[in-house]
């Protein structure tokens, strides 16, 4: 069973930055795709950033592009999410996930693993 540990979350204010990290356990490689999450109170989860592990391959929701950045470093087994100029916006609980790749890559409909999230706040 592929296990997903999140750290990294934290609190920051308006046009700060964190850097989140995931480490996968449980299993000898990193998954096809890799990708984080985000839920707000009251809000559904949404797709944040997208990774093809094995050709780097990356998407990023209209609303991050150009702020986040996904990464990995396949020798800890490890993804992660650097956030960059941070908005009330993006408050909220962060998941890791894991997913099969598809013939369309890694759209964020192809992923089925969960880490347990960790949180993040951003003042105004």
């Amino acid at each position: 069973q592929v296990q997903l540990v999140e750290s990294g979350g934290g609190s920051v204010q308006a046009g700060g930055s964190l850097r989140l990290s995931c480490t996968v356990s449980g299993y000898t490689y990193i998954s096809d795709c890799m990708g984080w999450f985000r839920q707000a109170p009251g809000k559904e989860r949404e797709g944040v950033a997208s990774m093809r592990t094995a050709s780097g391959e990356t998407g990023y929701a209209g609303s991050v592009k150009g702020r986040f950045t996904i990464s990995q470093d396949k020798s800890k087994k490890t993804v992660y999410l650097q956030m960059n100029n941070l908005k009330p916006e993006d408050a909220a609980m962060y998941y890791c996930a894991a997913g099969p790749v598809s013939l369309l890559g890694c759209p964020f409909n192809r992923y089925n693993n969960w880490g347990q999230g960790t949180q993040v706040t951003v003042s105004s």
